[in-house]
């Protein structure tokens, strides 16, 4: 049985070749043009040398070039990488060697971390830049470089799809953990496809409707939950690179959109927007939301503003991403609602025995979203898919009706705005300061971010260094989600008996 995640728009080319998929400001693509564009990119892809299962690296914003070269790659049989645009070279570097990537894929405005770190990884045979048009940026002069127009121009628009099987890796999405390296989740056709296919039969998608993707495509969220699904059922997407209130209530009127994704900092954001009522959302028939938990009186206040509901969900990047979700009309506020289709979900205590009804327990799942494991790590895979239930290191309880509620996370996971970021990644960096002896990182709350990143460090003795030099260098290293916008210096770190160092000691300096 062969089976392609790129079905998804090669099917809905077929019955909705007319129809809009693509909308980025004045400029559209229609299904039969999305297809023939893809089919280029994998068309260059394939004369350039790249094969079934090699890894492509995408790390681009939410423009067109994206779900082309997405499409395109997948439909060579090809392993997608996608890559957070705010990496730094460092960064790049470890995920396109770790990857085994043999090209990668970028925007001019993210090209020079991106090219120091092509540079320095031989096994990377292609840096493919997309470029916005007139733009004055010139391209690196180098070998290998490429144009993303210019490479893919002289390309035939048909393509037939290279067969693939369902457990053959479609996607490897990076996630950090808590020993500060990243690691690549392997998610299969399978894992991808029917996670599209279920999550798009929970708030009703169908050729006409408009989703407006602000949420990154790189991200699990953005990239399943909302341009994998619209694409599988024929609907458009209308893409904004950078989250902008104004900007998306702008588009929620010009395109007449009716479905939004967003983070709870978004839905924040366009509720305390001054002149929301200038802007006619009439259209939107749905708002979902994931990536942290959602405060009630925001769901509530939104219902009253919009008048939509906000339908919170639940799912990880090693998920693809939907694990439970709330049903339109049957919705609780502060949940993440009830597991999907074909989706087990248990509670387990420390000894991975399931916790009594009411009681907390860790999150675990298993069925068709989860993952094959991590990319080269058969030890991580091991830890997190114990007796074949995959742990997610949430903690929650259930009410009577199956419904879950987050309570708390067993690991020290950072969630700001949406993104995740983990502390002994951050931690790291700071080591590599010479004046800082002991670091620990840790979340605080913030009204606006749901989060924000905050470090304590001790220096070593002797050594001198101010706050704003080494919160510098640790910006200098990470991304800009990642660094902390606080860090404060004290003269030793709290321990237990162990030497561990206390953060919850921490909390209450």
């Amino acid at each position: 049985m062969s089976l392609n995640l790129a079905l998804l728009l090669t099917e809905s080319a077929k019955k909705y070749p007319a129809e809009p998929a693509v909308i980025f400001d004045a400029f559209r693509l229609n299904y039969a043009q999305l297809n023939g564009a893809s089919n280029q990119f994998a068309n260059a892809l394939s004369r350039a040398g790249i094969k079934r299962q090699d890894k492509v690296a995408i790390m681009l914003p939410n423009i067109p070039q994206f779900p082309i070269a997405y499409y395109g790659a997948l439909k060579l049989g090809a392993v997608v990488v996608p890559m957070n645009v705010l990496l730094k070279s460092d960064e790049i570097e470890y995920m396109l060697k770790n990857s085994e990537a043999s090209a990668l894929i970028t925007f001019e405005g993210f090209a020079q971390e991106a090219f120091a770190a092509f540079q320095r990884v031989p096994d990377c045979k292609q840096l493919i830049i997309a470029q916005m048009p007139g733009s004055p940026h010139p391209l690196p002069a180098a070998e290998n470089v490429y144009g993303f127009t210019d490479f893919m121009k002289d390309s035939s628009p048909k393509f037939d799809i290279v067969p693939t099987m369902p457990d053959d890796t479609a996607v490897i999405l990076y996630t950090s953990g808590t020993t500060g390296k990243p690691k690549g989740a392997e998610l299969t056709n399978f894992n991808m496809f029917y996670n599209a296919q279920f999550a798009g039969t929970l708030v009703p998608v169908n050729p006409g409707d408009v989703a407006l993707v602000t949420l990154p495509l790189f991200h699990s969220f953005g990239q399943t939950s909302l341009m994998n699904v619209a694409i599988g059922r024929g609907a458009a997407i209308t893409l904004l690179p950078r989250f902008d209130p104004v900007k998306v209530l702008e588009i929620i009127q010009r395109d007449k959109v009716t479905l939004f994704g967003g983070v709870p900092t978004m839905y924040f954001a366009l509720l305390n927007t001054p002149n929301r009522a200038d802007y006619d959302s009439s259209s939107l028939k749905y708002a979902v939301s994931g990536g942290a938990a959602i405060p009630v009186e925001i769901l509530n206040a939104f219902k009253q503003v919009f008048g939509v509901e906000i339908l919170e969900g639940y799912g990880l990047s090693e998920t693809s991403p939907t694990v439970t979700f709330n049903l339109p009309g049957k919705s609780k506020a502060g949940s993440i609602g009830t597991p999907i289709w074909g989706v087990e979900v248990k509670l387990f205590d420390a000894e991975d025995k399931e916790v009594a009804p009411g009681e907390m327990g860790e999150i675990v799942v298993r069925g068709h979203c989860v993952m094959k494991g991590y990319y080269k790590n058969p030890l991580a895979t091991e830890e997190a898919m114990r007796n074949e239930w995959f742990h997610t290191g949430d903690i929650a309880k259930a009410d009577e009706d199956g419904y879950y509620f987050i309570l708390d996370r067993v690991k020290d996971m950072i969630i700001r705005g949406g993104f995740n970021v983990y502390p002994r990644e951050v931690e790291e960096v700071f080591y590599q300061h010479p004046a800082v002896r002991e670091a620990a990182v840790l979340g605080v709350p913030d009204p606006k971010m749901g989060e924000e990143v905050k470090a304590f460090v001790a220096l070593k003795t002797g050594a001198t260094a101010t706050v704003e030099e080494i919160a510098a260098f640790v910006k200098s290293k990470v991304a800009a989600y990642k660094y902390p916008r606080e860090v404060v210096i004290i003269d030793d770190l709290p321990k237990g008996p162990t030497g561990k160092i206390l953060k919850r000691d921490l909390k209450n300096l």
